[in-house]
């Protein structure tokens, strides 16, 4: 006579094929849901509100008439885990008494940082060889568009731009 429990225990125990099959959906889950997350936020990120905020680069009197000049600065609207990447920089040009042109520091092509050659009167990508006129316009290379330009203001005394996240693409 055979126990009629032993049937049931049976049809509990879960087969080694059943097993790997399930562990192989989770972890394919676990996978497509942590590769869909950044692409999820990247496609949504236009949807957010940037913050925009003047940024203050030194006084007026620091920077030459006719000069280019590089300035560092702390990003406003960096992420709280950012850290040395949250500290960028932009090229300063001064026209005149009031007028100022202040330039993103990467290239327009894949962002590296452009370098001013002031022998050439040129900014150079050392990248990828994008090549950008004094005014910020290609002069060669593969950038697609001019260097970014900022929003200046002068005020009380000093320079400020409207920094913004730079467009992507």
């Amino acid at each position: 006579m055979s126990d009629p429990a032993v049937p049931q225990m049976a049809e509990r125990v879960v087969s080694r094929r059943r097993l790997l099959t399930w562990l192989n959906l989770a972890f394919g889950a676990l996978a497509a849901a942590v590769v869909s997350v950044p692409i999820v936020a990247y496609l949504l990120s236009p949807l957010l509100e940037m913050r925009q905020t003047w940024v203050r680069l030194g006084p007026v009197n620091q920077f030459r008439i006719g000069a280019t000049q590089e300035v560092a600065y702390d990003d406003p609207s960096p992420l709280p885990w950012a850290g040395q990447t949250a500290r960028t920089a932009v090229w300063v040009r001064r026209i005149s008494e009031t007028e100022f042109t202040v330039f993103a520091v990467n290239c327009t092509h894949l962002g590296c940082p452009v370098n001013w050659l002031p022998e050439a009167d040129l900014f150079m990508c050392p990248c990828h060889g994008g090549v950008y006129y004094a005014d910020g316009t290609v002069a060669g290379g593969p950038p697609p568009r001019p260097l970014f330009r900022y929003a200046t203001r002068i005020q009380d005394g000093n320079l400020e731009i409207l920094s913004r996240p730079l467009p992507i693409g």
